[in-house]
């Protein structure tokens, strides 16, 4: 009998502590454990100071996709158990500009906005898995915040991209997205499989859905890709139908991950919005089979 009640009340306190995780406040408990996995890399932003370089690198200027934001390592910074990634207004010269340029990301007299970008690039790389990600969004008019992989080979798109999370507002609706995409025979040119959640359809079971943490996750095999936001599966994709013009298939390679926070283009203009914009990533966790 005393064994049975030590028993009931261990399994009490397991639950109780379940249930303490506040949704607005980074989680300090330990990883779960998985049945049939092994956790092999935890990130769990638990310092201060400057991410770990052991495991991140820094994106740093103009990028991608004529963003306003120029990326540089101050804007990313460890504090109160998480990953703080600030977009912030600036005023300073463009160190690459060339007047007369028809490049965007050396015709721009000044940059205007800062903002980071992270990677685990020649650092840290996974093939399957789980991974999990609990972050915080800033749906502010100009923000396009990114929790992504990219394939170890080959050039974009032909390496393969998973996006765990992209919000921006396609045809100026702001949207939860999951994507996968793969080469064609055209280069620079992507094959999509994506999926879009509305906001508002998120807004009408929990008001406070932008105050909190979410769990972004990703099941990766050799035969798919299963996307998910708090159990919600946003989209599933057949490795098999991911394949490149040569050939090759970019999901069955290592890929690293990318955490970031990006201005304008597809998330909108920033230039009336309250500053700073955040990015908030409380832990980056990814388990494997045994």
């Amino acid at each position: 009998m005393k064994h049975t009640v030590l028993l009931a009340i261990t399994f009490l306190s397991i639950i109780a502590s379940a249930q303490k995780v506040n949704p607005y406040l980074p989680d300090s408990s330990s990883p779960i454990k998985i049945s049939g996995m092994k956790l092999v890399f935890s990130e769990e932003f638990n310092y201060v100071g400057k991410p770990d370089s052991t495991i991140w690198n820094y994106e740093t200027g103009f990028k991608r996709n004529n963003e306003l934001q120029w990326y540089q390592s101050d804007n990313a910074n460890c504090s109160k158990g998480r990953l703080l990634i600030e977009g912030k207004k600036t005023d300073f010269p463009n160190p690459n500009y060339v007047a007369g340029s028809e490049n965007w990301k050396t015709n721009r007299e000044k940059v205007n906005y800062t903002a980071a970008s992270i990677t685990t690039s020649g650092k840290k790389s996974w093939k399957f898995g789980r991974f999990e990600v609990r972050a915080r969004v800033d749906t502010t008019m100009g923000s396009w915040p990114a929790i992504w992989l990219l394939g170890v080979n080959y050039d974009w798109p032909s390496c393969g991209e998973i996006d765990m999370l992209e919000f921006y507002r396609p045809d100026n609706v702001p949207t939860i997205l999951a994507n996968v995409a793969c080469g064609t025979s055209k280069r620079w040119n992507a094959k999509w499989d994506s999926s879009k959640k509305p906001l508002a359809s998120l807004l009408l079971t929990d008001k406070d859905w932008v105050r909190k943490y979410h769990i972004w996750r990703m099941d990766w095999t050799k035969d798919s890709i299963n996307l998910y936001v708090d159990k919600i599966l946003l989209n599933t994709t057949l490795v098999s139908d991911m394949v490149n013009a040569d050939g090759t298939n970019p999901f069955l390679q290592p890929q690293y991950i990318l955490l970031n926070l990006a201005l304008g283009s597809n998330g909108g203009d920033p230039s009336q919005s309250k500053f700073p914009i955040t990015f908030e990533v409380d832990y980056v966790r990814v388990y494997q089979q045994k």
